[in-house]
C-alpha cells in the first residue's frame, strides 16, 4: 500500500512508453501532483517520523494512517487509496487482473516499476552531472530541493544520493542532516562525504583511523613474518606497494581536496611523533605518489615535497642514483629558502621511510665497493656524500619534528675521513678471505 501511494509519481499517462515520459518529467512540478480528491484530505498533514513524502505533496504513511483512523470501512479506504495513488494509466487498468491470475502481487508490480524508473532516473541525472556550466548546476539544485525531503525513504534514497554526488557544492543544511542521521551518512557516497569531512576533522579522523591501523598491521606482519620467504619486506616495487588497499582507499577519500590531504598528513605527523613508528613515513610517501599516479594536480602541485619524492621514488625503482638525479635531489635540499624550513620536516619523513633508508644504505655500500675496485676515496665521491647527507636527514626525522627545530643535521667529517675508510678496509679483508678460501690448500700459505 505504501509503495502504491508513495509512487503516485508515476501516474501521468503515456501513450507510447511509460518510462520515457516519466524520465522527461523527472522532478518537475507536474511530477509531484496528486489528485484533487486526495489533496482535499491532505490539508496540514501531521509529520510522521522517517518519511518526507508529505513534504512533496505525496500521500504517505501519515496520510494513510489518518485515512484509516477516520474511515468506517478500512478495506474500502485502502481500495480508494490504491485507485487514487497507483499508476494512473488507463490502458494499464484492464491488464492488472492478468497479473492477479499469474499470482503477481500489486506490491511486486509497483516495486518493479519503481526500480525501473529509478534506474532510468539515476542514469538521466548522471548524464546531466557529466555536463558543464551553470545550467547544469541550476537543474541539479532544483532537483535536490524537490527530492531531498524523501531521502529517508529507502526506495527513493539512491536518486537523492545520485543528485548529491553530482552536485559540486552542497548547501550546509543538507550536509548537517546527513551527519546527524547515521543511516543516511553510511549510505552517502564518498564524493559527498568529502564535503562533510572538510569542516569536520574529528569525523574524518574516525574514518581514517581504522585504515591507518590496518596499514601498520599489514606492514608489521610482512616485516616480522619469518615463515614466508617469498614475500620479503623489501621485495615489492614502489609501484606495487602503493597499489595496496589502504593507500588506494585514502587516495579515493581525499580525491582532489587539498584540505583533506593536509589533514591526513597532520594525522601521520602526529602518529609518527607519538609512536616513532617509521611505517607512517612510508605511508606519507606512498600516498603522495599514489596521488601522483592519479594525476591529482590540485594536490601534487602544492605539495613542496612532490618533486623530491618523485625523484627519490624513481631512484628506488631503478635501484640506482645517477649523476642527473643526484643533482636534482641535491638541488631540492640546497634550495630550501628562509622561512620554508618546515619543508625539511616532511622531507625528513620521506627519507625516514624504511624503503628509502634501505636504498640509501645499500647504494652507499655499492659505491664503496666501486671505490675499492678503483682505488678511490670516499670524500671524492659527490653522490656518496649526498647519500650520507640524506641518510642523516632521514634518521633525524623524529628529533627534528619533536623539537620543531627544522635544520639539516651537519654531517660529521670523521664519517667520511675515518669511518668509511675503515669500513672499506674491512670490506677488502672480507674479499681477501673469500679469495683465500677458494685457493687450493697447498697454495694458501704462499698466497
Amino acid at each position: 500500500v505504501f509503495i502504491a501511494g508513495g509512487w503516485r509519481l508515476f501516474c501521468q499517462p503515456c501513450h507510447n512508453n511509460l518510462f520515457s515520459s516519466a524520465i522527461i518529467r523527472v522532478f518537475t512540478s507536474d511530477f509531484f501532483k496528486i489528485s484533487d480528491k486526495t489533496a482535499s484530505r491532505m490539508s496540514a498533514p501531521p509529520k510522521f517520523p522517517g518519511t518526507g513524502l508529505e513534504e512533496v505533496n505525496v500521500p504517505g504513511q501519515a496520510y494513510l494512517r489518518d485515512a484509516l483512523s477516520c474511515c468506517d470501512d478500512p478495506l474500502k479506504a485502502i481500495e480508494n487509496f490504491q485507485l487514487e495513488n497507483g499508476i494512473l494509466l488507463p490502458s494499464l487498468r484492464p491488464m492488472l487482473p492478468l497479473l492477479d491470475l499469474h499470482g503477481v502481487r500489486r506490491l511486486d508490480f509497483h516495486t518493479s516499476v519503481l526500480e525501473e524508473l529509478r534506474d532510468k532516473l539515476i542514469a538521466h541525472i548522471n548524464e546531466l552531472g557529466a555536463k558543464e556550466g551553470r545550467e547544469r548546476d541550476r537543474k541539479l539544485k532544483e532537483l535536490l530541493v524537490k527530492s531531498f525531503p524523501v531521502v529517508r525513504v529507502k526506495a527513493l534514497r539512491p536518486v537523492v544520493m545520485c543528485i548529491l554526488r553530482n552536485t559540486a557544492h552542497i548547501d550546509d543544511k543538507y550536509l548537517r542532516i546527513l551527519v546527524r542521521d547515521r543511516e543516511l551518512y553510511q549510505d552517502t557516497d564518498t564524493e559527498v562525504k568529502r564535503q562533510i569531512w572538510r569542516d569536520n576533522q574529528s569525523l574524518f579522523g574516525d574514518e581514517v583511523s581504522p585504515l591507518l591501523s590496518q596499514y601498520i598491521r599489514e606492514k608489521e606482519h610482512i616485516l616480522f613474518d619469518h615463515l614466508n620467504l617469498n614475500n620479503l619486506f623489501f621485495t615489492p616495487t614502489p609501484k606495487v606497494r602503493r597499489q595496496g588497499e589502504v593507500v588506494q582507499k585514502l587516495a579515493h577519500m581525499i580525491g582532489n581536496s587539498v584540505k583533506l590531504y593536509d589533514m591526513v598528513l597532520q594525522f601521520l605527523r602526529t602518529l609518527f611523533l607519538r609512536t616513532r613508528n617509521v611505517h607512517y613515513c612510508t605511508l606519507r610517501a606512498e600516498l603522495l605518489m599514489a596521488l601522483h599516479d592519479l594525476e591529482v594536480q590540485d594536490i601534487i602541485s602544492v605539495d613542496p615535497c612532490h618533486k623530491f619524492t618523485w625523484c627519490l621514488d624513481a631512484c628506488i625503482r631503478e635501484k640506482n642514483v645517477d649523476i642527473k638525479r643526484s643533482r636534482e635531489l641535491q638541488g631540492f635540499l640546497d634550495n630550501i629558502k628562509r622561512g620554508q624550513e618546515q619543508v625539511l620536516g616532511d622531507l625528513s619523513m620521506t627519507l625516514c621511510d624504511p624503503y628509502a633508508i634501505n636504498f640509501l644504505a645499500t647504494s652507499a655500500i655499492k659505491i664503496l665497493q666501486h671505490l675499492i675496485n678503483n682505488e678511490g676515496l670516499p670524500r671524492e665521491n659527490t653522490i656518496l656524500i649526498l647519500l650520507l647527507r640524506m641518510l642523516a636527514l632521514g634518521l633525524s626525522a623524529w628529533i627534528m619534528i619533536d623539537s620543531q627545530d627544522f635544520k639539516e643535521p651537519k654531517l660529521d667529517s670523521q664519517v667520511v675521513t675515518k669511518f668509511l675508510p675503515a669500513l672499506m678496509s674491512l670490506m677488502v679483508d672480507d674479499q681477501v678471505r673469500n679469495l683465500h678460501a677458494k685457493l687450493p690448500p697447498d697454495e694458501r700459505e704462499s698466497a
